[in-house]
């Protein structure tokens, strides 16, 4: 419980600022470079930590999640399979209905143009199945 009490006086941007300085490494380096690119593609981006420790991206829904192990920096696009990728940088979860990933190893850089324009698509992808307001009036 003690460690949910923290993490809920912290902000999520906080929380994964964080999580990056703990993994000091090749992981913490390919984390925030991500992030940067996340945030340049999309400067209305909303930081949210979920899934007890998940960093995670959204725009009227989930853009993508960062997910750090031993050996791979995982990006999970959580409408991944619906995206168009010229690209190719999903090299993960390829078999899913929904999903699709990038995974990074050390030493590996992604595309900065390629993945930013992911984010950008799946952005829209989110925004095309919000209903539009109505204009009716109850009656």
């Amino acid at each position: 419980m003690k460690k949910a009490a923290v993490s809920q006086r912290q902000s999520a941007s906080e929380l994964i600022s964080k999580r990056i300085a703990e993994l000091a490494d090749w992981r913490g380096k390919s984390l925030a470079r991500v992030r940067k690119l996340i945030k340049e593609a999309d400067a209305a981006v909303v930081e949210e930590w979920k899934w007890m420790g998940t960093p995670v991206w959204s725009h009227d829904g989930i853009i993508c999640t960062g997910e750090s192990y031993k050996n791979v920096v995982k990006l999970t696009f959580a409408k991944g399979a619906s995206l168009k990728d010229p690209a190719r940088l999903f090299n993960s979860s390829l078999d899913g209905n929904v999903r699709r990933a990038i995974d990074i190893h050390e030493g590996e850089e992604v595309d900065e143009s390629a993945f930013k324009g992911l984010v950008r698509e799946a952005i829209a992808l989110n925004n095309s199945g919000k209903p539009k307001a109505s204009k009716k009036t109850k009656g």
